[in-house]
């Protein structure tokens, strides 16, 4: 198969503590270095929210709650399709731990565009800043990242 026509289907968090969204650093790979929305693959027989939900335990130690659908992205990479399917979200627990990403962050509305963000991230910024100011005013959760650094 043509690498070129392969498609990748993925699961983003876009998770959200009051009025601000969080951003992780990639670690490895060509995008090292970029931020990106958490989550990851969906496996066979999952839904992109099973999916979710199962790599935000496996990325961040930590359960979600998926407060609704905000889009789903379509973005050519050199080596791959991706389709990115992105959820607005909020923790269940106030502790992340970062288990794959370098570092991460959160971010106001005003601050999105201040990192790197992978492109098909990018694109999903302008969706978020009306979604991210109309949930600010639902939650007052003190969120605390655990550690910031990888194990």
């Amino acid at each position: 198969m043509n690498l070129q026509h392969r498609t990748v289907e993925v699961a983003a968090a876009v998770l959200t503590d009051n009025g601000k969204v969080l951003a992780c650093q990639r670690g490895y790979g060509e995008w090292k270095g970029y931020w990106e929305f958490p989550g990851g693959k969906r496996e066979y027989g999952e839904t992109a929210e099973e999916a979710l939900r199962r790599e935000i335990r496996e990325e961040l130690d930590a359960e979600i709650v998926i407060d609704r659908f905000l889009t789903t992205v379509e973005w050519d990479y050199p080596a791959f399709h991706l389709t990115m399917h992105c959820f607005l979200c909020h923790l269940a627990e106030g502790v992340l731990e970062l288990r794959e990403h370098t570092s991460a962050i959160w971010l106001d509305s005003a601050h999105l565009n201040d990192i790197q963000w992978l492109p098909a991230d990018f694109g999903v910024l302008p969706l978020i800043r009306d979604a991210v100011q109309q949930k600010r005013t639902d939650s007052d959760n003190n969120l605390t990242i655990n550690t910031l650094n990888a194990r």
